[in-house]
């Protein structure tokens, strides 16, 4: 699937999203958010140039980056993983986030994001 038309599915949280399965199932899908970071990161490569943005993509980038940390914070949100894969998820977000805002990755050139 395109990368820009994955993003809409998540952000518009459809069927089988990780953000629909995260809210209304309190289910962290560990392969959802893969694909999902990874479809981001190319669209921030992507759109590295750009001097104006989708408000749809700066909507999206924000939200998942502010509503996830807050909504796996809570007590009761089930955390099978252990806390440090949770941490860099959390931390790839807001990485993820300013590189989409700013244009410029936090990392260099030569930086290796690590699956997770």
């Amino acid at each position: 699937m395109d990368d820009l038309k994955l993003l809409r599915r998540e952000f518009d949280a459809e069927s089988g999203s990780f953000l629909l399965q995260l809210r209304c199932d309190l289910r962290w899908d560990r392969q959802a958010f893969s694909h999902l970071e990874k479809a981001m990161r190319r669209v921030c490569a992507q759109q590295e140039t750009k001097d104006q943005l989708d408000r749809w993509l700066v909507e999206g980038y924000w939200y998942l980056a502010d509503f996830v940390p807050n909504w796996t914070s809570h007590s009761n949100f089930p955390r099978p993983e252990p806390p440090e894969y949770y941490e860099a998820a959390l931390e790839r977000l807001l990485d993820i986030q300013s590189w989409f805002v700013t244009g410029r990755s936090p990392y260099m050139d030569t930086h290796v994001w690590p699956d997770l």
